[in-house]
């Protein structure tokens, strides 16, 4: 049942990123979270965070450097306390206008229902070159 509704807590914060609403996603993670984006620099919203503030920056990242952007979850795979989420990320980067559509992987850990870490992966490589303008602008 704990399984059951660690997924429910992911589908409700995917949902709220559709809905642009980042409190509420910020509302289930704890204040010490980690949060992971892995790719290189020129992607404005990679790297590591720690915190909610830092954490906010990160969908601010997001908002700033792209529109439109949206996760299509396809499958939840559950073990205790992970949730690894498969599906697609779409975006269209404002600086360049390149299309964003990328396979994505997200890492959940959840404790006393909250998401304590999160890793997301995505193909690194198209993402950085829909960003490559706005980095060689030197954002």
């Amino acid at each position: 049942m704990k399984e059951q509704g660690n997924v429910a807590l992911i589908q409700k914060m995917y949902a709220a990123f559709a809905a642009g609403q980042v409190q509420s996603i910020l509302n289930n993670v704890a204040p010490d979270a980690e949060w992971i984006n892995h790719g290189p620099l020129t992607i404005p919203y990679s790297g590591s965070r720690k915190g909610l503030m830092q954490i906010r920056e990160f969908f601010k990242a997001i908002a700033d450097s792209t529109t439109g952007g949206k996760v299509t979850p396809k499958e939840f795979l559950v073990h205790g306390d992970m949730v690894v989420a498969t599906g697609r990320y779409t975006a269209t980067v404002r600086e360049t206008g390149a299309p964003i559509d990328t396979p994505i992987v997200h890492l959940f850990t959840i404790r006393n229902g909250t998401v304590t870490r999160w890793e997301g992966f995505s193909d690194t490589a198209h993402v950085a070159e829909a960003h490559r303008v706005q980095a060689a602008a030197g954002r």
